[in-house]
């Protein structure tokens, strides 16, 4: 790890959630906004995995959407290698950056092309990102790719819906390494799977990252697959960080009172007889969230300052906080 590959800057995005003209004249409503990422900064190193956690609606998968650029940020800026992703890069510079980084989806059931053969599917990046690549070439890294991921070269001629979920997910992967990216955005890669399943497609993902020198943004909101693969760890909480740690500080010794009631939710297989704090509340209107800290109308060190006052993201010791709680040291 030799400094940031990723760099996102005070990243925020704003849908309108609006019901549409005419309804909203009639009922003399106004617009309506929802802020699903809010001022969000954090770093990903060369050669690690930064996993982003976080109940449904905490804004990950808007986070992975944005960085890709399948959606553009309301605010704020996302450096990759040190280049801006968000000044508009046109033709062969954009083309030649964006070979560098792909994405793995939620769902190898729906992001598999099922009119296209598996062959077709892998070597797309091939025919945008190396258009100089002969045909029997293309061929012959298609099925390494294939081999690459645990499948046969043979298995290109099939379609996605002759195989299982877990090979859909291996044909997703190979497809990711095509373009020979140095960075994967994996938004919850192993969700739709068995569990058993789920363990095959992390060791592959392990073993291709020591192999290639890949680097991670690992999206879940199931603790115990980050805790398998990440270095680094950013909690989510309605759309802005709560905290940032190393993976063995965040489980050793959390600090935010977030990142504590999502721990004490994972079932204590080692029996270790820790107090627990039972699961509280629920996650606020996004759409009209609380003043001040979002997380107090749940948190248990709750005080005036946090109804009032937005709480920056800033180090405390061994990991970086958003809670004035844990600022003034009351935890």
């Amino acid at each position: 790890m030799t400094g940031p590959l990723l760099e996102v800057k005070n990243l925020s995005r704003t849908f309108d959630v609006s019901k549409p003209w005419l309804n909203r004249v009639l009922e003399r409503s106004d617009k309506v906004y929802l802020k699903a990422v809010d001022d969000v900064s954090f770093t990903i190193n060369k050669g690690e995995t930064f996993a982003l956690v976080g109940e449904s609606g905490s804004g990950k998968s808007t986070i992975a959407k944005l960085i890709v650029g399948l959606i553009d940020p309301s605010e704020g800026e996302i450096l990759f290698d040190g280049t801006s992703l968000t000044t508009g890069l046109k033709g062969a510079e954009a083309r030649r950056l964006r070979s560098r980084f792909q994405m793995i989806f939620q769902d190898p059931f729906a992001s598999l092309n099922a009119r296209w053969r598996v062959n077709d599917i892998i070597a797309e990046p091939l025919v945008v990102f190396e258009k100089e690549m002969d045909p029997a070439a293309r061929r012959k890294r298609v099925g390494e790719l294939l081999t690459l991921v645990g499948l046969a070269p043979q298995d290109g001629t099939k379609f996605p819906h002759q195989f299982s979920g877990g090979q859909r997910q291996r044909i997703a992967i190979a497809r990711a390494l095509a373009s020979n990216p140095d960075f994967i955005v994996c938004d919850e890669p192993t969700s739709a799977l068995d569990v058993s399943v789920q363990a095959q497609i992390l060791n592959l993902m392990k073993d291709l990252q020591k192999e290639f020198g890949l680097t991670y943004l690992f999206i879940s909101h199931d603790l115990s697959v980050v805790r398998h693969m990440a270095n680094r760890i950013g909690v989510l909480y309605l759309g802005r960080l709560a905290e940032v740690s190393e993976s063995k500080t965040l489980f050793r010794e959390p600090r935010h009172p977030y990142t504590r009631m999502l721990l004490d939710a994972v079932p204590d297989l080692e029996m270790t007889g820790r107090q627990r704090k039972q699961v509280e509340g629920e996650i606020p209107n996004p759409i009209d969230p609380p003043a001040g800290c979002t997380f107090h109308p749940r948190c248990p060190f709750v005080f005036e300052r946090c109804r009032v006052e937005v709480p920056p993201l800033l180090p405390n010791g061994i990991s970086e906080t958003t809670c004035h709680a844990v600022e003034e040291g009351r935890i």
